[in-house]
């Protein structure tokens, strides 16, 4: 793709872009009395620069072979909000105005389907680089289910010394190198500046040599010189290798008194610095969210060139045999998939049902791919008949959990992919933060966490979660499954895939019975009586492999008289959804007790009493270590006697 090209007459020009870019920045802070100033007037410069070989279409901020442009470091709002604006998507100068105010499109830091134009909510740092690498990894495999001819754009991310500080842009960095993701162009501000202070306080590395062990080829530009960060662009968008821009820049640039400092970072520069600032470089120091007519007019050049890439991509894609795949792709029909059958009586894991049910889907749908994080043999991921990526579905993401989850966020937003990734469910402890920002996005990211108990067994407390399941029920926003067996796990995924929000699956190491065949209808509502008794004076209540444990407890009780119900509840954060009267047809007069072998605190929002953990586990095998904490049947016959005797 060509660029316009950028002559040494063009400085003046470009030099009044960035300082408008930087005044709006920082007025939008001095406006709003919060906010950080330093990063994005530091990043000026290069922001115009890019400015001039990003190729994006504003009319349509969708449209499929845009770049992707990503700001790891999210203080750098003001910046990307002034870029929108000037570049002209549906950010007006009143939305600069309202930075920072509640129902704004402009939140304090960027999210995406909030503010058009924002393609990934980044938040804590080092997040957005794990994101530009799954975009960029997205755009790799899309070229080789495609074409060059109609996937042939770069991904753009801006990060900063906390980024790189951030052990999670290691990760990602180490899969960006061995992917040789040559369509991965990294800016890195090095300002030099934290918090707290200088970086040299606490960081000291020399970043090119780490990025070169890695794999990566490593340019260098001054952040304020024009020519220099242009030379970098040119050279990076034709590279063979991802490329990292170190550009030395001054945080706070061009604010009189404060440029360098510290201080620049998170608090306003106050309205004396400003105007001071303006008047020193020929702007009205009386006005505030000014854009000259030139300057508005040059940056719209961006909105042209974008309309006319696209227009041009269009023919390429209609003259393509691609364009039904995309479509496809892009609305996937589910009613297609075939799933496994699964006989009653059998004994398999809800890890092994998991694996035959991801083959089923994979076989429907093309943009249905994803992988483990070295643990596909256990977590029974692998894609039959696949190959890797970036050819394949099967993605290999190494023993790297925190990346893991940025990257199937970036492989999820990129607009054609339904992604999943998975590792044993103690280890999702690693990708919380990736896991709260796609659950805020809302994107269709599918979790396959197994070992999903203490069941894990001989592995002992280390790898036995027992917080996790109240940790993710208590998310807004994402859906945790936890099916009691083959033919529940396959009424999950029914339900998942026409979902908007991230999911959650989690299963068993252990053999489970399998059971009847489950309808979605009762999976979408979240729990469903799975053994009624109308004159049941218990309800137990269960999941995943305690259901099984009822179910037993159930027929004993029945046997000595008394009355039982049981129900499951595969999806708690649906059953939260469901009104009073069907939360009340689950349990009706009797009493409650939930069955989990986990933490299960959240239980008694339904139960009177639950049989959980109250302490880590132990190293011994499954079965014992059930019976030792309690979820056998003997225990659950004496609790249910307690609980009604308490009546």
């Amino acid at each position: 793709m060509d660029s316009i090209p950028i002559q040494a007459n063009d400085f003046p020009m470009l030099s009044k872009m960035a300082n408008t870019i930087r005044f709006l920045c920082a007025d939008m802070v001095e406006s709003a009395n919060s906010g950080h100033p330093g990063a994005p007037m530091g990043l000026a410069d290069i922001a115009t620069v890019l400015s001039h070989h990003i190729h994006i279409n504003p009319k349509n901020p969708n449209w499929l072979n845009r770049d992707r442009l990503v700001f790891s470091g999210g203080h750098a709002s003001a910046l990307v909000y002034s870029l929108l604006y000037l570049w002209g998507f549906d950010v007006s100068l009143e939305d600069l105005k309202n930075f920072r105010k509640i129902d704004s499109k402009t939140p304090g830091h960027p999210e995406f389907g909030h503010t058009e134009g924002v393609e990934i909510t980044t938040g804590p740092l080092g997040q957005g680089f794990g994101n530009a690498v799954g975009f960029a990894m997205a755009a790799k495999h899309a070229q080789n289910i495609l074409c060059k001819e109609l996937i042939d754009h770069k991904v753009y991310c801006f990060c900063g010394d906390g980024d790189l500080e951030e052990g999670i842009s290691y990760e990602a960095a180490s899969m960006a190198g061995h992917h040789c993701l040559n369509n991965l162009i990294v800016v890195y501000d090095s300002n030099e500046i934290t918090i707290e202070g200088d970086v040299a306080a606490a960081m000291s590395e020399d970043i090119s040599l780490r990025f070169e062990a890695q794999g990566w080829e490593v340019l260098k530009c001054d952040g304020h010189h024009f020519d220099s960060i242009n030379s970098s662009f040119l050279k990076a968008k034709n590279a063979s290798k991802p490329i990292l821009i170190i550009a030395k820049t001054i945080i706070g640039k061009n604010a009189i008194g404060l440029e360098g400092s510290h201080k620049t970072h998170g608090s306003p520069l106050s309205k004396g610095v400003i105007a001071d600032s303006k008047k020193a470089l020929g702007f009205d120091e009386e006005k505030s969210f000014v854009v000259p007519d030139d300057v508005a007019l040059r940056f719209a050049n961006v909105k042209e060139r974008g309309e006319l890439y696209e227009k041009l991509w269009i023919e390429k894609l209609e003259k393509s045999s691609f364009k039904d795949k995309i479509y496809k792709m892009q609305h996937p029909d589910f009613k297609d998939i075939v799933y496994p059958n699964f006989l009653e009586s059998d004994l398999l894991a809800t890890r092994v049902s998991n694996g035959k049910i991801l083959n089923a889907i994979s076989k429907t749908l093309d943009g249905f791919l994803g992988g483990s994080a070295d643990l596909a043999p256990s977590n029974n991921t692998f894609l039959e008949g696949e190959f890797d990526f970036p050819k394949g579905k099967n993605l290999h993401f190494g023993i790297r959990e925190h990346s893991m989850g940025a990257i199937t966020n970036g492989l999820a937003n990129y607009g054609l992919f339904l992604p999943f990734c998975a590792t044993f469910f103690v280890f999702s402890d690693y990708m919380s933060a990736s896991i709260r920002v796609a659950a805020i996005m809302k994107a269709r990211v599918f979790y396959i966490f197994t070992h999903d108990s203490i069941g894990v067994g001989e592995d002992g407390a280390t790898h036995q979660p027992i917080e996790q399941l109240t940790h993710f029920r208590a998310m807004p926003n994402l859906y945790v499954f936890r099916p009691a067996d083959a033919n529940e796990n396959i009424a999950c995924w029914q339900v998942a895939l026409k979902l908007n929000a991230p999911c959650m699956f989690v299963l068993s190491r252990q053999d489970l019975p399998v059971l009847s065949l489950v309808l979605p209808e009762k999976v979408n509502k979240g729990a469903y009586i799975l053994k009624e008794n109308q004159m049941a004076k218990i309800t137990l209540l269960a999941t995943g492999s305690e259901v099984s444990l009822a179910l037993k407890s159930a027929a004993v009780l029945e046997s000595e008289g008394i009355d039982t119900r049981v129900v499951s509840v595969p999806c708690y954060d649906l059953l939260l959804e469901q009104d009073d009267e069907y939360i009340k047809s689950l349990f009706k007069d009797s009493k409650v007790l939930a069955i989990e072998a986990s933490r299960g605190l959240e239980w008694y929002r339904f139960a009177d009493e639950v049989v959980g953990m109250d302490s880590f586990g132990s190293s011994g095998k499954g079965d014992e270590l059930f019976n030792r904490y309690g979820f056998d049947t003997q225990n659950i016959i004496v609790r249910v006697k307690t609980l009604l005797e308490a009546r």
